[in-house]
């Protein structure tokens, strides 16, 4: 049996490590910024991803529990009971489909509506603080 040669895999300079560094490190701050966010709200984070999860669903269509899992990459007993924990809060609202009755469709409640809205304006502006970061990082031909 013979083994073929090992694909050559490109030269990683020392300042693709910087800036795979960076990025990783700007995540870091934007997630912790978004923990600080979501728990002044009076949200856990898991909770702010949920309902950024639902209002923000491609398309706007209806989302159901499996959508939501498939969203936050988490297992779909673990979205049920998020989306358990969110309804006791008056947070979500489950209506069932009306052409197929079998599935539950979420949706935001106004509060929620409203806690998200405030939440996402201030991510958006710390988004905004970012992105020249992001941009210079991201920009492959500078290097």
């Amino acid at each position: 049996m013979t083994q073929s040669p090992k694909t050559r895999r490109p030269a990683i300079r020392q300042s693709d490590y910087e800036r795979l560094s960076e990025f990783r490190y700007l995540i870091r701050r934007f997630l912790e910024f978004s923990q600080v966010q979501a728990e002044g709200a009076g949200l856990t984070p898991r909770q702010h991803q949920a309902l950024l999860a639902i209002k923000g669903y491609p398309g706007g269509g209806p989302v159901t529990v499996g959508d939501l899992a498939e969203r936050l990459r988490i297992r779909h007993h673990s979205a049920v009971e998020l989306v358990n924990r969110l309804g006791e809060a008056g947070l979500v609202a489950r209506d069932q489909d009306k052409d197929d009755h079998r599935r539950v469709l979420l949706r935001l409640t106004e509060r929620a509506d409203d806690c998200l809205a405030e939440l996402s304006a201030a991510h958006l502006d710390e988004l905004s603080r970012i992105e020249p970061m992001l941009r210079r990082l991201l920009d492959r031909s500078r290097d």
